[in-house]
């Protein structure tokens, strides 16, 4: 499997697009999948499972934009975790279960980059969440990519 997502994934390593370095391809590759899957999932889950309304869990409510950000959040953590190891730094040396733990805290700080951007550009400045989510996701994956290169998966001999 791992060799086959490569394969596909290097399939578009054209020419034009050599000037990127492999595994910053890859990485975008992967990302953009993961990002794309998110993107899908969130509208999906917020407009037909949520219906766009906010949820009362008794102790606490929670809106429909931000309980879509969490279900989708569970979701893509797995597939994200997967691909970018997988995909892009499938030659990394650190051990598998240090990788997730420092996965997991960039996850959380692109978690935190959604929660409170979503609160500001649908709560206080009113716009959709859709098109916010998709903005932030520019932020979040430019943050992701330079803490996953440097501090997940990097290599103690590069």
């Amino acid at each position: 499997m791992k060799k086959r997502l490569i394969t596909i994934v290097d399939f578009f390593y054209i020419k034009p697009l050599q000037f990127i370095p492999l595994q910053t391809f890859r990485y975008g590759a992967a990302g953009g999948l993961n990002v794309l899957l998110s993107m899908v999932l969130y509208w999906f889950i917020f407009n037909y499972v949520l219906h766009q309304q906010d949820t009362d869990f008794g102790i606490v409510v929670i809106s429909g934009y931000i309980l879509a950000m969490l279900i989708t959040f569970v979701i893509t953590f797995f597939t994200g975790f997967y691909l970018t190891r997988t995909v892009a730094f499938g030659d990394s040396t650190v051990r598998g279960h240090v990788q997730i733990f420092r996965y997991a805290q960039v996850v959380v700080v692109n978690l935190l980059i959604n929660y409170f951007g979503l609160k500001l550009l649908n709560g206080v400045c009113g716009f959709y969440p859709s098109p916010s989510y998709a903005v932030l996701q520019i932020v979040t994956v430019t943050f992701s990519y330079l803490a996953q290169r440097h501090y997940t998966f990097h290599n103690r001999s590069k």
